[in-house]
């Protein structure tokens, strides 16, 4: 169950940077604005809400921003209506990819994703053409001193479909339904919780070489930086 994916670092350090320069406050209230919407203001009865405040309590979001965001989208205040997309593809050497996206101009983004794929040496695909080698798992992302026998015993009793780690990094994945229970239990254990949500989690994985891997690296970090991109997954290690 050892190892981690460098991507998954990358993204890590990524995620901290948005943070920093309040990129990350962009596209999570577009989130929480679309979670609003779809089940309701009430962070007690709508579960992906409640994961979404927890993730801008961590990132230091002011409260208000958050709160405004939940009236644009339960209609209490005007705002830009949002929508998801899924996209697919591959990338250089063959890896493939799917892009969770938030946007309120679909064709503008679908312009500038394929202008993406297109110039970093990848290739647009259609719907489903990647996606049958993915599967959606609750992914817990968390920081802390522990070990990952600690980690295992605590969380045995929980459907865990794997335990990754990097130094003090640890990658729960786990049964979509169970995702905040286990998040509960990992906070329990003193762990500072970076993400806790869903995920495209690849069946298989490959690796590549060193200079094929610094294009792959760049070609997803493309990706990961666009305004509309919510999470970039792919099959690369």
């Amino acid at each position: 169950m050892s190892g981690h994916s460098k991507w998954s670092t990358i993204k890590h350090k990524k995620a901290k940077e948005d943070a920093k320069r309040g990129k990350a406050f962009t596209k999570l209230i577009k989130e929480i604005t679309i979670a609003a919407r779809v089940g309701g203001g009430d962070p007690a009865g709508n579960p992906r809400l409640r994961l979404l405040l927890d993730k801008a309590k961590n990132i230091n979001m002011p409260t208000e921003n958050a709160m405004r965001a939940i009236k644009r989208g339960t209609g209490e205040l005007p705002g830009t209506s949002y929508e998801e997309y899924s996209y697919e593809g591959y990338g250089p050497n063959g890896i493939v990819v799917i892009v969770d996206t938030l946007t309120d101009n679909k064709n503008r983004l679908v312009s500038d994703l394929r202008h993406i794929f297109t110039s970093k040496g990848g290739n647009f695909g259609a719907s489903g053409s990647v996606s049958w080698m993915f599967e959606r798992l609750g992914v817990i992302r968390a920081t802390g001193n522990t070990t990952e026998d600690n980690l295992i015993e605590k969380l045995i009793e929980y459907d865990i479909r794997d335990i990754k780690h990097d130094e003090n990094f640890f990658s729960i994945f786990c049964d979509p339904k169970a995702l905040e229970a286990i998040k509960k239990e990992v906070e329990q254990l003193g762990l500072h919780i970076d993400s806790a949500e869903l995920e495209w989690v690849p069946k298989n994985t490959i690796s590549l070489s060193k200079n094929q891997e610094d294009k792959a690296y760049d070609f997803l970090s493309a990706l990961q930086d666009h305004d509309d991109v919510k999470n970039v997954y792919t099959n690369l290690v």
